[in-house]
């Protein structure tokens, strides 16, 4: 692949990555939100791994800014959940880079599904372990029990989402390269 190529192919997916961070700031329901398969796409199409990170990240991290300021008219770099909710979608990159050797339905769509559960897991879990002002649950095994029942409706919203998702972004993709054989690795 030759290095103008690979600046296509790097520019493609990340323009797919920056527009799915920007479909955060418009509505949707509960828990639909595109970064979940934003984290898996960026795990399986970037070459290096500073980028498969660095890339989904960045844009992830952003969009939260961008956020905050659109609801609460504040600047917010670095939310009270932010290393549980990056580091949850820091795993779901390394899902999509380990689980998405081959892109085919089944193995998107067995990731979209482990993404979706280890996001709920972890950043529940940091809910529940929560002081100050996140503090909302005991911190006894009930307490977790309830944290995650609570989550429930963000798990479900979270599953379909990256099934969604992950189709488009994936299959955009798929097609592009079909079409422009320039953005495939074999070019």
């Amino acid at each position: 692949m030759q290095k103008k190529d690979l600046n296509l192919r790097i520019g493609t997916l990340s323009i797919i990555i920056i527009a799915a961070a920007a479909m955060r700031l418009f509505p949707h329901p509960v828990g639909f939100a595109p970064i979940g398969a934003m984290a898996l796409f960026g795990g399986a199409y970037f070459g290096k791994k500073w980028q498969s990170f660095f890339i989904p990240l960045t844009a992830l991290w952003i969009s939260d800014i961008a956020l905050n300021y659109a609801f609460y008219h504040n600047v917010v770099l670095f939310h009270d959940m932010f290393l549980w909710v990056y580091g949850a979608f820091a795993l779901n990159v390394l899902i999509g880079k380990c689980l998405i050797k081959k892109v085919k339905v089944s193995s998107i769509t067995s990731a979209s599904l482990i993404a979706a559960l280890m996001f709920y897991l972890i950043t529940n879990l940091g809910v529940w372990m929560s002081t100050g002002l996140l503090a909302m649950y005991p911190h006894t095994p009930a307490g977790l029990f309830a944290c995650y029942v609570a989550g429930l409706p963000y798990l479900g919203g979270s599953v379909l989402s990256n099934l969604f998702y992950s189709g488009l972004f994936f299959g955009t993709f798929e097609f592009f390269q079909k079409k422009y054989p320039a953005l495939s690795l074999n070019a």
